[in-house]
């Protein structure tokens, strides 16, 4: 077997490569670089399950980063359990070939409980007390002790939310990429895992809150190079061959589409008034949309809406396309998890979660970083609010309030999804921002556009041939 790394450069694209980019543009010029036909939708959760499965949503069953689980009438986004994915991933496959065969699992999704040798992945513990303590879980437990005294904490507020890509207490913009690179480098030393899958999140960050054109993008563009430049002269020195993947790219937008509110002006949505707040009651509901970046699942408890619902959708000018069931069969959506009506953003349009129509009765997670209790995606968690005055004296008040062991609610996130500047779900119309692979492998990786199942072999024979 060949030992190799694959690192997932998140957002990158052949749009990105060029003169901020030395060292990932030699690597791909040394190599084949490949344009991926972009998962449907275009997101983490869905993406990472085509390419480690070979198979499409409707065969392993991610169908985005979240979604209605109609049993318990909950909308569930960023679970980690690998049981939730329906089908073999590529590590299972090469240890039956090979029963030596060892994988390191650092960062990629769905990262718990599925059989990878060692693994990591962000998990707060949240004590009885209403606490939430940032911090890993990893397996074998032993990892967490020992890569924490190593690398020292990893740097959460890197990871998600208003510090993410910037400058912290924590550490510079690229801090929690930085971290993951170097804990792929402890395991290498300690473990030679034979497949190692790296998750290098450093480009989301700005790329979503700037948008791909704005001038600042030239400086994370630099980070990550030197992080992935590192990596590359690393594995080189232990005689790994690196593999360069993305996800998928993203494209600039400007106009967010509130789905949820439209449908409540139809009288279709069902709001529970929580403590002076308003809370959508998804199992009341008729219709409803969990939104995922360009991509929404509209689920129907009264199916007697579909026609009036696709109706509604098509007159909404930010909406390119509404998928049935003929269309969900023909995409590998056809699953029960999905929407029983998918709907596409148009290029430059989004899909926000929001559902209230006053802010001041918005739910009081709205204006906190909170991806669990959010029935849907929610960008504006990268910004901090530009109208709350003496903001960054406001956390600390809030940081201090938790540390004395005080409730406290860290709302410091704005309402205002006009700040969005770039996203991603779709396929893009230029194919300059598809998600791409660069390989040294020429002999393995052609240069047309490869089916994002097709990843799955691709990886497969870096490791076995």
């Amino acid at each position: 077997m060949n030992r190799t790394a694959v690192i997932n450069v998140v957002g990158l694209s052949t749009s990105l490569i060029g003169e901020h980019t030395p060292k990932i543009r030699d690597f791909s010029r040394r190599g084949s670089v490949a344009r991926i036909l972009p998962a449907l939708p275009a997101v983490t959760c869905a993406a990472q399950s085509n390419y480690l499965t070979g198979l499409p949503p409707a065969g392993h069953g991610i169908v985005g980063n979240g979604w209605y689980n109609r049993e318990q009438a909950e909308v569930q986004f960023w679970k980690q359990s690998s049981h939730l994915v329906g089908a073999p991933r590529l590590w299972q496959a090469l240890k039956r070939a090979d029963p030596r065969f060892t994988c390191a699992q650092l960062f990629w999704w769905f990262n718990m409980y599925g059989g990878a040798d060692w693994s990591i992945t962000p998990r707060p513990i949240y004590p009885a007390d209403g606490r939430k303590v940032f911090d890993i879980y990893s397996w074998p437990y032993s990892v967490r002790t020992a890569i924490k005294r190593d690398l020292g904490e990893f740097p959460f507020a890197g990871f998600w939310g208003p510090a993410a890509g910037m400058n912290s207490p924590q550490g510079p913009p690229e801090a929690a990429s930085r971290w993951i690179a170097e804990s792929a480098q402890w395991m290498e030393l300690r473990f030679r895992p034979t497949l190692s899958l790296i998750y290098l999140p450093h480009l989301d960050y700005n790329l979503q809150r700037l948008g791909p054109a704005h001038p600042g993008i030239a400086e994370d563009l630099r980070r990550i190079d030197a992080i992935v430049g590192g990596l590359l002269d690393f594995f080189a020195q232990h005689s790994v061959q690196p593999v360069l993947l993305s996800e998928y790219g993203i494209s600039a937008v400007d106009t967010p589409v509130h789905l949820n509110r439209l449908f409540r002006e139809e009288g279709w949505i069902t709001v529970k008034d929580e403590l002076g707040r308003e809370l959508l009651d998804c199992g009341n509901s008729r219709a409803f949309a969990v939104a995922d970046h360009q991509v929404a699942h509209i689920y129907l408890n009264d199916p007697d809406l579909a026609g009036s619902v696709r109706a509604r959708l098509e007159r909404e000018p930010g909406i390119a396309a509404i998928w049935g069931a003929d269309e969900k069969r023909a995409q590998g959506l056809d699953h029960p998890r999905a929407g029983d009506l998918i709907a596409l953003a148009k290029e430059r349009a989004w899909f926000t979660y929001y559902y209230w129509l006053d802010d001041r009765r918005a739910p009081d997670f709205a204006p906190t970083v909170d991806i669990h209790r959010k029935p849907g995606y929610d960008p504006v968690e990268l910004f901090l609010n530009p109208a709350t005055p003496f903001i960054r004296a406001k956390i600390a008040w809030r940081l201090l309030q938790k540390r004395l062991g005080l409730r406290m609610l860290m709302d410091v996130v704005p309402i205002d999804a006009s700040l969005v500047r770039g996203s991603h779900g779709i396929r893009p119309a230029s194919q300059d921002e598809w998600p791409l692979l660069i390989s040294p492998r020429t002999e393995l990786v052609s240069g047309m556009p490869l089916d994002s199942t097709g990843i799955y072999e691709i990886l497969r024979r870096h490791v076995l041939d």
